[in-house]
């Protein structure tokens, strides 16, 4: 076996595992998956910390439940 052969086999088998990758990653059973995972960047789930004097959870703006130490 030279080393074009190789190559070539290397190649195809690599052109396969992309196939299947990609009818794995369009077939109809993945799709509630996929379309939860895209969901997760605009769901926010983190509860604000309730405030010590009501017990009533607090208002944060975006900006602070982000990045507390860049809100100034």
């Amino acid at each position: 076996m030279n080393t074009g052969t190789l190559m070539g086999l290397i190649t195809l088998i690599l052109l396969v595992l992309f196939v299947g990758v990609v009818v794995w990653a369009y077939s109809g059973r993945r799709r509630r998956d996929f379309d939860e995972a895209a969901r997760l960047p605009l769901d926010d789930e983190r509860p604000a910390p309730p405030d010590p004097a009501s017990g009533e959870p607090t208002f944060r703006p975006p900006a602070e439940r982000d990045h507390p130490e860049d809100s100034r």
